[in-house]
């Protein structure tokens, strides 16, 4: 594994976890984000996500790196992964260790919303009755991505 990936198989959060664990940390947040089956009352069938690989992996650790400048002694993993995921599955996971509770949420947090604001990750909510393009950047590229 890599602390700051793009993957295409089911995420094991225990495994970025352990990553970040180390004898100077006194809190590890572990945030994982699921594909849920309603929203706003709209049943979803499953998600699917494309990203621009290299960059998301690239956007993925500047995140991390922003994270251990502003809260000193943080350590960060981060994967998110791309496919079709069902009702359920993990799609991101973030895992933070720091010497302190209080700064590993935070920390946490940050990642996740400067995930949404910066990292070229496409989602597609796919319903009983259709299907869209969801979140900041609501069309991915023309031409596909892997």
């Amino acid at each position: 594994m890599k602390a700051f990936e793009i993957v295409t198989e089911a995420i094991n959060p225990q495994i970025y976890a352990d990553f970040v664990l180390r004898p100077e940390a006194g809190a590890v947040t572990l945030f994982t984000g699921h594909v849920r089956e309603w929203t706003k009352g709209v049943r979803t069938l499953h998600l699917s996500y494309e990203a621009y690989v290299p960059m998301a992996e690239k956007k993925l650790a500047q995140i991390g790196e922003e994270i251990e400048r502003r809260w000193e002694g943080t350590q960060v993993a981060i994967a998110h992964r791309i496919g079709e995921l069902q009702i359920s599955d993990i799609a991101v996971v973030i895992a933070v260790s720091s010497p302190h509770r209080k700064t590993a949420y935070e920390a946490n947090e940050y990642a996740i919303e400067r995930i949404k604001e910066i990292v070229p990750i496409w989602k597609k909510e796919i319903w009983e009755d259709g299907e869209e393009w969801i979140g900041d950047q609501k069309k991915k590229p023309e031409g596909g991505l892997a």
